[in-house]
């Protein structure tokens, strides 16, 4: 029990090497900060409709009809999305320009606004692939748990998996604030759910959990995911690119990257 719970810390803080990747001051540059956005906004609807969504609908098929399954599922999509412009709209008091103080030689003036929504998309994400990590440390810990060799191989595929997430989550916050240690420890709080998702499996591991439950989850986070990027991730990597297809490269290329590791964690 004590490896399964280690092997879904190790896999959760592969968000914090994704983190790691994008706190060096190129960063705060325009063209790359767009890059980095559009990348992570990639990312994140790949996961969402190639792997999150699915799972969901696989999950209530458990206990219902295809079509049935699919209803739910996508009405909690919808669900997700109204939960997060709610979050957004009690956010606008919590996160104020003052996050941006001392930054003016990097974004001053007409970008304060900017900086302050950019701290706010971060938030946003971490929190929401918090969420996403949660029953992926569940399944860690269970696969580990029952068969140690198959376990840790689905670990490493979920920490290349989390490599982009952690760049979705520290990009934004590092551009805002300017501060390497809040881009890097927002990526770490948004994998750190995996080992508690670990932890919750272990007391859980003679209960059984309705498969409606992560059917009606899983939908809910995809929903969540795929506003933040259209929403937040895109639109702000369209007002920082320098160049008019940065935006869509940055995207394609985190959904190439996302894609690649979806192969490898079916493969594992």
């Amino acid at each position: 029990m004590l490896l399964a719970l280690l092997v879904s810390l190790l896999a959760g803080l592969a968000t914090s090497v994704g983190g790691a990747l994008v706190l060096s001051k190129r960063m705060l540059q325009r063209s790359y900060l767009a890059v980095a956005l559009a990348s992570a906004a990639g990312a994140m609807l790949v996961i969402s409709f190639v792997e999150i969504i699915p799972l969901g609908i696989e999950s209530m098929k458990e206990t219902a009809s295809t079509q049935a399954s699919m209803f739910v599922v996508w009405v909690a999509f919808f669900g997700g999305i109204a939960l997060v412009l709610v979050v957004d709209r009690l956010l606008l008091d919590v996160l104020n320009p003052s996050e941006t103080e001392g930054r003016e030689g990097v974004i001053t003036g007409e970008e304060a606004d900017s900086a302050q929504h950019l701290m706010r998309s971060g938030v946003l994400v971490a929190s929401v692939l918090a969420l996403h990590n949660f029953p992926e440390g569940m399944a860690t810990f269970f696969t580990t748990y029952q068969d140690p060799a198959v376990g840790i191989t689905l670990a490493i595929a979920i920490a290349i998996h989390n490599v982009p997430e952690g760049v979705a989550v520290a990009a934004p916050v590092y551009a805002a604030t300017g501060s390497r240690r809040q881009g890097f420890w927002w990526a770490t709080f948004s994998g750190l759910t995996e080992p508690l998702g670990g932890l919750l499996a272990a007391v859980l591991v003679s209960w059984v959990v309705p498969p409606q439950f992560f059917g009606v989850f899983y939908g809910t986070v995809g929903g969540m995911m795929v506003f933040l990027a259209l929403d937040e991730l895109l639109p702000a990597a369209w007002r920082y690119q320098s160049d008019k297809h940065q935006t869509v490269y940055g995207m394609l290329a985190g959904m190439a990257l996302m894609a690649l590791s979806l192969v490898l964690f079916a493969a594992a």
